[in-house]
């Protein structure tokens, strides 16, 4: 049990046992002297980065003629994808000439055979812009790669989440940066798009949401700051107009 919780439980009780006392039914207060036991809360990742932070990060890669992980943090965040969609994606899912991915499965890595499977839902069927360098970096690493094989995924060989968690856990301490997962990178890619003014909507199509709803509660707080900055524009633009 959580030890804030164990202390707040022992606050309330012994409220109710000093009344006892002071009403004569106790003769002496048997949480005196007690030791609070409890687990400390543990330090929770965070969920995304800022911009500085981010390009702190995507610099320190090691982005060599072969692809790595690190090759799969940087599609990562350029897109936005599940990690179970980057997985996925084999050289027929990029559109060079459109500069397109196209999202239309993922990969079932939580099983000893990974194998293909379908997307989180219907709406996880999509097509991702990118920008036209990532695309020519991708066009040469993918150049001699099975067609129809994720790129990401050793033939004979299991992928696991952690793994790339830990890679990212290990840069982000040495970069003196929040520490974040595979996951975080995605919430980082989303959060940046609105702070530009990309509207919710398009980053709700982006992410492959089922509804605009999931991607206004998942970033509330963003869409809140950015009403407050709405605001103030607002009243300037009436103030010019006396």
């Amino acid at each position: 049990m959580k030890k804030q919780i164990t202390l707040d439980f022992h606050h309330h009780l012994k409220a109710a046992l000093v009344d006892a006392l002071d009403e004569g039914l106790l003769e002496h207060d048997p949480t005196r002297r007690a030791i609070i036991k409890g687990v400390d809360p543990s330090n929770k990742k965070n969920k995304f980065l800022n911009l500085y932070e981010l390009q702190k990060l995507l610099r320190h890669l090691d982005l060599g003629d072969e692809l790595n992980w690190d090759w799969f943090i940087l599609l990562v965040s350029k897109t936005g994808l599940r990690f179970a969609e980057a997985l996925a994606l084999t050289p027929e899912d990029f559109d060079f000439e459109r500069q397109q991915i196209i999202v239309n499965k993922s990969w079932n890595y939580k099983t000893p055979i990974g194998n293909f499977q379908k997307t989180k839902n219907e709406s996880s069927n999509r097509v991702v812009m990118v920008d036209w360098h990532l695309m020519n970096q991708f066009k040469s690493l993918i150049r001699n790669k099975e067609s129809d094989w994720p790129i990401f995924v050793p033939h004979n060989k299991r992928v696991f989440n952690s793994t790339v968690n830990g890679l990212l856990e290990k840069y982000c301490y040495k970069l003196d940066i929040p520490t974040i997962s595979v996951h975080g990178l995605r919430h980082t890619h989303a959060s940046l798009l609105l702070y530009e003014g990309v509207s919710v909507a398009s980053v709700a199509k982006r992410l492959g949401h089922a509804n605009i709803t999931t991607t206004q509660e998942t970033y509330i707080h963003i869409i809140e700051e950015l009403e407050n900055k709405d605001n103030d524009k607002v009243l300037h633009h009436l103030s010019q107009l006396n």
